[in-house]
């Protein structure tokens, strides 16, 4: 009788349990800071959403003391939106005391150098630099609403140090005060003269008598 080998049946194999799905991560937080997304039109987040919202429409807003910190930031919004659309205009609302000339002056050269108009808009009380930035906006495109008023003024500087270090401040300060005039004599169409002569000391505007100086060339009713 033939030898055969036993057969036995194969033992089934246990069907393996679907491991369990990780739990769900939650999603990240939105990064801040100057990120472009996806879209060609979006404007980067920002810490404040309401100034955030108002950039997607292309309004930037000056609401405090004209520093480094702000020029920095206004300057950097005024390009993302001229990169962004170069043939629509920027708007500019101002309501600041002033402050620093040469970061006032990073804003009004970066006003200058973009390629959009740039409308502006006193609202408040637009003071010393803010009246600087308010005058160089495009003409024809310069607002003021009926309650704001205007303060034009010559820079002030507190200098000190040795007699040389004083000297040589001095010459900075009365160089940026003849630009400052220059400037402000040209977008208003007053003369250098007649400039120099008011800014000496305080000298207050309503928005009426702003428009007739031509510091703005429109009085907005409210």
């Amino acid at each position: 009788m033939p030898i055969t080998s036993a057969t036995h049946p194969r033992p089934p194999f246990p069907t393996p349990s679907p491991s369990p799905l990780p739990p769900a991560q939650p999603s990240p937080p939105p990064v801040r800071g100057l990120v472009l997304h996806s879209s060609p039109a979006t404007v980067p987040s920002g810490s404040d959403p309401v100034l955030d919202r108002l950039l997607e429409e292309r309004i930037v807003f000056l609401g405090r003391e004209v520093d480094d910190e702000i020029a920095n930031r206004i300057s950097a919004q005024l390009l993302l939106l001229a990169a962004l659309d170069p043939e629509r205009d920027i708007t500019l609302y101002i309501n600041s005391p002033g402050g620093s000339v040469t970061a006032g002056m990073a804003i009004y050269d970066t006003m200058r150098l973009v390629r959009p108009d740039v409308a502006t808009w006193a609202i408040g009380f637009a003071a010393s630099m803010g009246q600087f930035l308010l005058s160089a906006g495009t003409p024809g495109k310069r607002h003021a609403l009926p309650h704001a008023r205007i303060l034009m003024h010559q820079p002030s500087a507190g200098i000190g140090g040795n007699a040389t270090d004083i000297a040589i401040r001095a010459g900075v300060y009365g160089e940026m005060k003849r630009e400052i005039a220059e400037i402000t004599a040209r977008h208003t169409g007053q003369t250098f003269e007649t400039i120099t002569a008011d800014a000496d000391r305080d000298r207050w505007f309503t928005a009426v008598q702003a428009r007739e100086y031509g510091l703005v060339d429109h009085v907005v009713q409210a």
